[in-house]
């Protein structure tokens, strides 16, 4: 298992109470990390961080089952001055609202305070399960709401997620309100740390073409040669108009010999490649979402 002993701080995209908060502890539970940890507001903040400071893990999503891949986590990954600085592990978090209030009573509600775009992720539960004429309050952000309840008697609600209740010492009135209850995102732990071989691992690695016909199926075939599995694989756009960067995740683990000779075959036909991390492969927790 990586030894995390002396790690000074772990990095997470706020704010307070967020789904991001909610993996670093999850990471931190796994781990058996005991440090300080530190909210940041954008995702450069936090890759930037890690990368000044050693002895620091960061948490961040990489991909959403709804919204897709978290383009800037990838774009800041690759632009790190330590090229060590990598993925070292995943974690799949499903996206749970809840209903949070002072009060124990789910159907003495009256109003309900909350971020204008959690209204329109719960708007089905809020038609189905609210009164007809619920007062709706807009705040700012998760804490904000949460906060705000304080000023209001105990027939309102806050939308937040399990952290939130945690950390401003509310009651979860209903769990899972949003419509999309299959909806997860998938985090990383990013550090300078190297990661051992379990046999069920995966390799992200980012790499260019070159601007003619059949550059990019030469690669791709370099891994079907080779007999690995590509699991993911989608492009965005480079720095440079008109040229575009593919992120792969392959099956197997920078240390196991066909990966090592696959990605130097690779090397050889990308202007450019950089390796984003090998890691033990996580599992969506889809069907524990679909039973509740």
């Amino acid at each position: 298992m990586l030894n995390f002993e002396n790690i000074k701080t772990v990095a997470f995209l706020g704010p307070q109470s967020s789904f991001g908060e909610m993996a670093k502890d999850s990471f931190c539970d796994k781990f058996e990390i005991n440090s300080y940890h530190q909210a940041f507001e954008t995702i450069k903040e936090v890759v930037d961080f890690v990368d000044n400071n050693p002895d620091t893990l960061g948490v961040l999503a990489v991909e959403n089952s709804i919204e897709g891949t978290v383009r800037e986590t990838l774009d800041c990954l690759m632009q790190t001055k330590n090229p060590n600085i990598k993925i070292i592990s995943e974690y799949y978090l499903p996206v749970n609202y809840c209903l949070l209030s002072r009060t124990t009573e789910f159907y003495s509600i009256t109003g309900i305070i909350s971020p204008p775009e959690l209204l329109g992720k719960c708007k089905n539960f809020i038609k189905n399960e609210l009164p007809f004429n619920v007062n709706i309050i807009e705040a700012a952000s998760i804490p904000e709401a949460a906060r705000n309840l304080q000023g209001y008697n105990l027939t309102y609600a806050s939308i937040g997620t399990p952290k939130t209740a945690e950390i401003f010492n509310l009651n979860i009135l209903k769990e899972n309100i949003n419509d999309d209850k299959s909806n997860q995102t998938r985090f990383v732990l990013i550090g300078d740390f190297e990661t051992e071989e379990t046999g069920n691992d995966k390799t992200s690695i980012a790499f260019s073409t070159e601007n003619k016909p059949g550059a990019l199926l030469n690669i791709l075939e370099i891994f079907m040669k080779n007999k690995i599995n590509l699991s993911y694989i989608a492009s965005h756009p480079s720095k440079n108009f008109g040229e575009y960067i593919m992120t792969v995740t392959l099956d197997g683990h920078i240390h196991n010999a066909n990966v090592i000779n696959t990605l130097k075959e690779v090397r050889v036909k990308a202007p450019y490649m950089r390796f984003l991390g090998s890691y033990k492969r996580s599992k969506p927790k889809l069907l524990q979402l679909q039973m509740q």
